[in-house]
């Protein structure tokens, strides 16, 4: 197989990974850097140019589409799917994953553990917007983030009001959510392929700090899928529409309840925490997939 890793930066860990299991498995993996695409529109011949050619001869993208340009990335990932082209990440369900709000409204239709969460345009409504989650502290995250940045813990009403006008201020839209005390700054991310649980990491902030977020200084121990996790993990992903997700999630004294799931999750983490190959998990997902797409062509 041909197989297109959609990657800005192909010296990137997880990048580098999965072009490297690729490899191994005798496949070519070749990285694209999606911004750099054009995407040519034409009745019933939709096509991609990377580097004034046409990209043909792909059997399954990767897309490893960053935050700050998802709405680019998903055009390219869609305009590889009308050329039938596999994905492991289709382009509704990365849009789906990236805007917080409407995430956690599908998962609230599907019955996954859920932070209390409020929206708020406004702060004016403050004081109403607190007690509704339960009160101080609360989380106030913008609606699309990454990596922990935009997501601020306000202790008091006063710190809530000052963060959500500066927010405001700034036209944009945030959430505020219930702390989650006896997390303790820690949070569980499991790494979803297919319909497996393939890898389960505790993460743990810096002391002071309530993100756990690697990217901040955290770090990752392995810690074993229990089956309330493994539900929660799966559920979400299903949910959303994604094959590879990571399902971020803070254990609570209600269960397991979803922050975020990740359509682009750095296997860097995961595979040291776990020990586990990750990207080799990946690729033979998408091997099974092609050979399932296949057998259904010819009527096997």
């Amino acid at each position: 197989m041909r197989i297109a890793i959609l990657s800005a930066n192909p010296k990137l860990y997880s990048t580098q990974r999965l072009v490297k299991a690729a490899g191994k498995r005798g496949h070519e993996a070749v990285v694209i850097d999606h911004m750099k695409c054009q995407v040519v529109i034409e009745n019933d011949r939709p096509a991609v140019l990377y580097q004034n050619s046409v990209i043909d001869s792909i059997d399954a993208i990767i897309p490893r589409i960053g935050a700050s340009v998802t709405d680019y990335g998903c055009i390219i990932v869609r305009q590889f799917e009308l050329m039938k082209v596999f994905t492991t990440a289709k382009s509704q369900a990365i849009s789906r994953a990236r805007n917080k709000l409407r995430s956690l409204q599908i998962l609230s239709k599907a019955g996954v553990g859920l932070p209390k969460t409020v929206m708020a345009n406004h702060p004016k409504d403050v004081k109403q917007l607190i007690e509704l989650v339960g009160g101080p502290p609360v989380v106030i995250k913008l609606l699309e983030g990454t990596q922990g940045i935009g997501v601020v813990l306000a202790e008091t009403a006063k710190a809530a009001k000052s963060t959500i006008e500066a927010f405001t201020g700034l036209k944009q839209n945030v959430l505020v959510q219930e702390y989650i005390a006896e997390s303790k700054g820690t949070d569980v991310r499991a790494f979803v392929v297919g319909n497996q649980v393939v890898g389960v990491m505790k993460r743990q902030g810096p002391e002071g700090e309530f993100r756990s977020n690697l990217h901040r200084g955290g770090r990752a121990e392995a810690i074993p899928l229990t089956p309330e996790i493994e539900w929660t993990a799966l559920t979400a992903t299903k949910a959303l529409g994604l094959r590879v997700a990571g399902v971020d999630m803070l254990i609570s004294n209600r269960g397991p309840l979803v922050m975020e799931v990740n359509s682009s999750p750095g296997l860097e983490g995961i595979e040291k925490a776990t020990r586990r190959d990750v990207a080799d998990d990946i690729i033979n997902f998408v091997e099974e997939k092609i050979r399932a797409d296949e057998s259904d062509i010819v009527g096997v």
